[in-house]
């Protein structure tokens, strides 16, 4: 088996078949928190939390409990009326069946007679009519069993290392007319170290929270007012934005991709045409004008090849890169939206370059240059990630294989990558970029797609050396992927202590006294014209105090004013970044403000 976990024997590291062979208890655990490893111990805890739901509420019915990326849930109803406060009860009952080593059992039996079995429990009843075989697998420890392939961990022993970790509501099945389940999330680790370390990391993103900070900072703000999943931008956020925006179309720009834009909302003809609405449909918007539907745009690229078709193409004009801050819309469930990490209106660094298939290679190795210049710039690491076809998808398999077979060509000469099969897009293979923060977790930001499958629905062409008609490659490519999202990284990547070029307040200017405020406007007055971002702190209050307003506002600089400033025309700096001060001339101070919100670039 692959599904190996740290049991230390005589003999060394036995994978979970090995384990249950032996008759191990769990005593011997050491940690091992691979990613086979953990789907074993997080699947098998999702029971043992099924166990101590039945145990505590016993007319519990559950539906399904899978792992996912941030642990496990499981999906249930009951008559009780469950709270956030009841977590800590079902945790402790969870460690007390831990604690009894009770053995895993795994028998099969007829799906008839599993039909049977649950005729009365109709979520049972659901999950059963979701298997397609003859016969079925129950999981079984103490007086607890369930449907499940499996595999689990040999006891309940090796189950300890658990915490719950929120309660939310979810629809059966994921299906918005059906009833409310409860949900309830987890995580296990192979050991107490692991689980003291992702508590702490936990502590640690708490304090980072970019809900919280863009509070703090008045960045952005969300209101039920509004609606779910769309951010009011406050002034501060609005430059933050503008700033990162300003910084990328440079970038594009010295690459030579031009800038385009395509409208928020197109005719729904187009969106069938391209394949959208019969693969991407539930996540769209629609509205009639004139009697005629409309959709709003889930994506950009319908836009783009407009763009294309706008005049007759020569292979001479290819690659052709055309690039977008595209404003997308999509309709996430309520449950799922998360600050601006997931929101239902969102902007693309969206970009799609044309080629021909002999460049394939060539422009995807490009992207892949400007990705890392850009993670490096924002001190991230990163992983690279191949996804394969999925189930529901367009265009015929060799289509599907050219495209695949040109991605993984250029992995293969980079290095070591992830691979994710059924994860591309529906209508092509794709590059994913998983970026990894300050604390270690990994959030999903850039793509690279390979499509040959809408320039055929559009019917795209260019003109050979040959005078013959020939079909372009769409190469989609998005290097933040959602602005929103990046800047939700970035927020909690700095801990609010964003890079001075993108920092929406550069300098916080504190003036010592009122009579030494009007010096302070001049100085406002020399950055603002060197484009920097400034704030006054002028009000009666104690120096210190202002001082600590400043601090709070993660500024970069804090320049004091006092008499001896207005004096000798300097400014006492503050450096927060570098946790330094110093005493400057008023036009060096002016100069190095310019020089680093000028020495950027990518």
């Amino acid at each position: 088996m692959s599904e190996a976990i740290g049991v230390k024997t005589p003999s060394g590291i036995f994978d979970l078949a090995s384990a249950k062979e032996l008759g191990l208890n769990g005593e011997n655990i050491v940690c091992d928190d691979s990613e086979a490893s953990l789907s074993i111990i997080r699947h098998s805890a999702a029971h043992l939390m099924a166990q101590a739901i039945k145990t505590l509420y016993p007319d519990a019915q559950f539906f399904v409990g899978p792992v996912v990326e941030e642990g496990f849930y499981y999906d249930f109803k009951t008559s009780a009326k469950i709270g956030a406060e009841d977590l800590k009860t079902i945790e402790k009952t969870m460690k007390k069946l831990a604690a009894q080593a009770l053995p895993i059992e795994k028998y099969e039996i007829s799906k008839a007679e599993a039909e049977a079995r649950y005729k009365d429990d109709p979520l049972k009843t659901e999950v059963l009519s979701r298997i397609d075989a003859q016969k079925v697998t129950i999981y079984k420890q103490g007086g607890f069993e369930d449907l499940c392939r499996g595999p689990h961990a040999p006891n309940t022993k090796f189950l300890a290392n658990v915490k719950l970790t929120k309660l939310a509501g979810a629809y059966l099945g994921g299906d918005s007319s059906r009833e409310m389940l409860t949900r309830i999330y987890g995580i296990a680790f192979s050991c107490a170290q692991s689980l003291k370390a992702w508590e702490t990391q936990m502590a640690e993103a708490e304090k980072r929270d970019h809900r919280k900070l863009g509070n703090e900072l008045g960045l952005f703000k969300f209101s039920d007012e509004i609606g779910g999943g769309l951010a009011i931008w406050l002034p501060a956020g609005a430059r933050l934005r503008a700033k990162l925006e300003a910084f990328s179309f440079k970038a594009h720009r010295r690459r030579g991709y031009q800038p385009v834009r395509g409208p928020e909302i197109l005719r729904s003809d187009l969106w069938n045409k391209s394949g959208h609405i019969a693969n991407y449909g539930e996540n769209m918007y629609f509205t009639a004008i004139d009697e005629q539907e409309y959709g709003l745009k889930p994506m950009n690229c319908v836009g783009h090849i407009a763009v294309y078709e706008s005049q007759t193409r020569s292979f001479r004009d290819l690659p052709l890169k055309f690039f977008e801050f595209g404003t997308v819309h999509r309709h996430e469930q309520s449950g799922v939206l998360h600050g601006l990490l997931r929101v239902r209106e969102f902007t693309q660094d969206d970009a799609h370059i044309f080629c021909r298939e002999d460049q394939i290679a060539e422009e995807i190795e490009k992207i892949l240059e400007f990705i890392d210049l850009l993670m490096k710039r924002f001190d991230f690491t990163y992983t690279l990630t191949l996804s394969t076809k999925p189930a529901k998808a367009i265009g015929d398999n060799a289509l599907w294989e050219k495209a695949t077979g040109e991605i993984e060509k250029v992995l293969k000469k980079r290095g070591d990558f992830l691979l994710d099969e059924g994860g591309g897009a529906f209508y092509g293979p794709k590059i994913d970029v998983k970026i990894t923060d300050a604390i270690g977790r990994k959030w999903q930001c850039g793509t690279v797609q390979v499509d040959m499958n809408l320039p055929e629905r559009f019917d795209l062409t260019y003109t050979t050396s040959e005078n013959t008609r020939s079909r372009p490659v769409m190469l989609h490519r998005a290097m933040m992927g959602s602005i929103e999202r990046f800047i939700a990284i970035l927020i909690e990547h700095y801990g609010g202590e964003l890079p001075f070029f993108i920092a929406p307040t550069q300098v916080a200017i504190v003036t010592v006294g009122e009579e030494h405020i009007p010096y302070a406007k001049e100085i406002q007055d020399l950055l603002i014209a060197a484009d920097i971002d400034v704030e006054m702190y002028e009000r009666d209050e104690t120096l210190s105090k202002k001082i600590r307003s400043a601090e709070k506002s993660r500024v970069a600089f804090i320049a004091v004013v006092g008499a001896q400033e207005v004096e000798n025309r300097a400014v006492a700096l503050r450096d927060r970044r570098a946790r330094t001060q110093e005493t400057i001339a008023l036009e060096e101070f002016v100069k190095l403000c310019a020089e680093k919100n000028n020495e950027e670039s990518l």
